[in-house]
């Protein structure tokens, strides 16, 4: 039997897409998760009866360190994806937080320095590791917040942007970033950071803490409200999972050539829409409108963020991303066709 690649964290929305892809392509995966996070034991049973000689499951929460170095003794890759998501649960739970996004991290890369072996990681970072960004002077235009400086607004937040760490979900993912970077430089296990900006496609259960994309579609599929944080017009750039999918893939098998680097993955400025943008998308894709309720804004809610995804398209080989309105219709159309998600009344934190 070969060695099954690891993915923590496999039964998640980007887990469960990155185990099928694996599966499919004839590999053995391991999935270690908690099945914390509602409605992701549906995930690990479709990967299960998908791939029921390639999917092995370990039910297990990250702070268990006997269960996480066994499971990181056997890999012979590890995608790192198991954490704790929310801003908002950070603020209300800080030490389960820390526990979770970086003592968990650090338990792994622990197991897999001991094992002394160059074991290839891929670990799903966050721009929330760039702060708040209220240094960047912004214009608001007709649609959403644009930086007034004209190669930002080109070719959006890069990866030498200074690090400010907002939160304890922002402390803890920085944290955790710069521990698996460090790993990479002290004890040379062949590591890949990836700075994720807004995911979503398949499999997403969106609730009101995370996920906002799948949350606002669910709100509007039931024809419930949607509250916005802030004035609507913030920016993110939208990426399609099936293409975040393929970046995973390509840093793990470039993993020794790339030399531990950190890699901001997003849609880009071709796929940068404003929270009122994707609203009206909605409308139009469901043929309804959509009651929109106002709230203060929120800790950790940049106005603008886009990244940057030059570096990561020229070193991973990537292709252009999927357009977002065409991603947001088959987000749509499964959403509409997949059991009923559980229901979450609260709106969410972009």
């Amino acid at each position: 039997m070969t060695a099954p690649i690891l993915v923590t964290g496999g039964a998640g929305f980007i887990g469960s897409n990155l185990a099928d892809r694996l599966a499919g392509l004839g590999h053995d995966v391991m999935v270690y998760d908690s099945l914390a996070r509602p409605g992701v034991e549906r995930n690990l049973r479709w990967l299960q009866q998908r791939h029921p000689q390639r999917i092995t499951a370990l039910v297990a929460d990250l702070r268990d360190e006997a269960a996480l170095r066994r499971a990181a003794q056997q890999a012979s890759a590890v995608f790192h994806l198991a954490a704790q998501v929310a801003v908002t649960t950070s603020l209300t739970a800080p030490v389960e937080d820390f526990d979770v996004n970086l003592r968990g991290t650090f338990l792994l890369l622990e197991a897999l320095r001991q094992r002394g072996e160059a074991v290839p990681l891929v670990f799903a970072s966050t721009n929330k590791v760039y702060g708040g960004l209220g240094e960047i002077a912004l214009a608001r235009g007709p649609e959403g917040y644009h930086p007034a400086d004209p190669q930002l607004h080109a070719h959006g937040i890069g990866e030498q942007q200074p690090l400010d760490f907002h939160t304890p979900y922002g402390c803890s993912k920085g944290a955790a970033d710069q521990y698996v970077l460090d790993y990479g430089r002290s004890f040379g296990l062949p590591v890949t950071v990836l700075r994720m900006s807004c995911i979503y496609g398949q499999r997403q259960m969106g609730t009101e803490d995370q996920g906002w994309v799948a949350h606002f579609l669910l709100r509007a599929l039931a024809g419930e409200p949607i509250t916005v944080f802030g004035d609507g017009f913030q920016v993110r750039d939208l990426l399609h999972v099936d293409d975040a999918v393929d970046a995973y893939l390509a840093a793990w098998r470039q993993a020794p050539q790339l030399g531990g680097r950190a890699l901001n993955l997003g849609g880009g400025p071709a796929n940068a829409v404003s929270l009122r943008q994707v609203i009206d998308a909605i409308e139009t894709l469901t043929g309804r409108s959509v009651t929109v309720q106002r709230a203060e804004w929120r800790a950790g809610d940049q106005r603008y963020y886009v990244s940057d995804t030059r570096a990561a398209r020229q070193l991973l080989g990537l292709g252009a991303p999927l357009p977002w309105r065409e991603g947001l219709a088959r987000l749509a159309a499964w959403l509409q066709q997949a059991p009923a998600a559980p229901r979450h009344t609260a709106p969410a934190l972009p």
